[in-house]
């Protein structure tokens, strides 16, 4: 490698990769690359169409070439800025991208791999009201392409509220005895009866929640092109387990969210059930993988569940 001194000069630079003394031991990697890459990208989404994200990007092949001392790390960096300066975050744009990584690695690797990391904003309309507001997801997309052929995942957090079916329950014989206690001398009027359960005494009791999240990763059926389904991955979580985190809000909403809690009480069980029942038809989905962590109110722990789609060579049911 040589370099230009600004004088018409030029002077052998030391490439330490290829021309080092000190021997190495002869073994193959399974991936070698790097971490931590920051770079602005538009990604294309089915529902929403192309949107800026800001990215950390992992990008890496493997070393098959046992005798290799290394990779040609500075390739990888300038393959990504080159494929997402010019395309937006596809499927297509992301297998090209780890074709031109094996391209430029010929005969040092047979493997390549790339996952982006970004929030993803979307604006939400408040339950009731005029209100609406911004809300981040944070998103993974993760590209593989080896032997077997290319492989695209994409992985999406959503937090949603959780009201314990066990908690309601105490706190509605709670609220039975206190009303057999304060009414049970004579008839029952409507009115009073009416008037009794808008104070403190008569619901002196409410079930706990919590702030829950659910962390769901699938295996798309792409095609060449193909845009990633992050907004209706996101709707059908959401619609599945119908108490989606708010964000502007009025009175009016918090009212429909606190009966949309009651009419949707969970423990963790349930909402893995509900997701599961929600993703296993959409055939664009051919494998997920979901965890579901209620973030205990009542707890200093959380309960969590986790299932897969049950595909043959699929995904593990592994926290």
């Amino acid at each position: 490698m040589t370099r230009d001194n600004g004088a018409g000069s030029t002077k052998q630079m030391p490439d330490v990769a290829s021309n080092s003394m000190v021997d190495h031991i002869h073994t193959t990697l399974d991936w070698v690359g790097m971490s931590e890459i920051h770079l602005p990208a538009r990604v294309s989404d089915t529902l929403a169409g192309e949107r800026p994200v800001s990215t950390s990007i992992q990008a890496y092949v493997n070393l098959a070439n046992a005798d290799a001392k290394g990779i040609h790390m500075s390739r990888l960096f300038l393959m990504l800025e080159e494929t997402f300066g010019d395309h937006s975050v596809s499927a297509g744009s992301i297998e090209q991208l780890l074709r031109n990584f094996l391209q430029t690695h010929e005969g040092l690797s047979t493997r390549g791999f790339v996952q982006l990391d970004f929030e993803y904003s979307m604006r939400r309309a408040a339950l009731k009201s005029s209100y609406s507001g911004w809300k981040s997801y944070p998103v993974s997309i993760k590209g593989t392409l080896c032997e077997e052929g290319m492989r695209i995942e994409l992985s999406v957090e959503v937090p949603y509220s959780s009201t314990c079916p066990c908690s309601a329950a105490l706190s509605r014989q709670l609220i039975q005895e206190q009303f057999r206690k304060d009414f049970a001398e004579g008839k029952v009027d409507a009115d009073a009866v009416f008037e009794w359960l808008g104070t403190e005494e008569g619901v002196l009791a409410t079930p706990h929640s919590q702030r829950s999240i659910a962390q769901v990763r699938v295996l798309l059926d792409h095609t060449e092109g193909d845009a990633f389904p992050i907004t209706a991955l996101i709707d059908s979580i959401e619609g599945a387990l119908k108490t989606p985190v708010q964000t502007a809000v009025k009175r009016v909403d918090e009212q429909e969210f606190a009966l949309l809690n009651g009419q949707n009480l969970m423990f963790c069980e349930d909402a893995a059930r509900r997701l599961k029942t929600a993703l296993n038809p959409q055939p664009c989905y051919k494998d997920f993988w979901l965890r579901v962590n209620h973030l205990e109110s009542l707890h200093a722990h959380n309960a969590v569940a986790i299932v897969t789609k049950e595909v043959d060579g699929g995904y593990l049911p592994i926290p």
